[in-house]
């Protein structure tokens, strides 16, 4: 691994690594059924930042 990927994120691991193992602790000591609305909710964000982006940087 090249010194410039090893200081890109803090332990050299990908962002995306970092964040599935983020979601694996919080599925770790949470219902399924309460999780399900965590990850509802985040996509919902998503999508209205993307409209929100798409309708006022045009």
């Amino acid at each position: 691994m090249s010194e410039k990927n090893k200081t890109s994120h803090k332990s050299g691991e990908s962002l995306e690594r970092q964040l599935f193992k983020a979601a694996d602790k919080l599925r770790k000591t949470m219902d399924a059924a309460e999780y399900k609305h965590v990850v509802l909710g985040l996509i919902f964000l998503k999508y209205i930042s993307d409209s929100f982006l798409a309708l006022h940087m045009k």
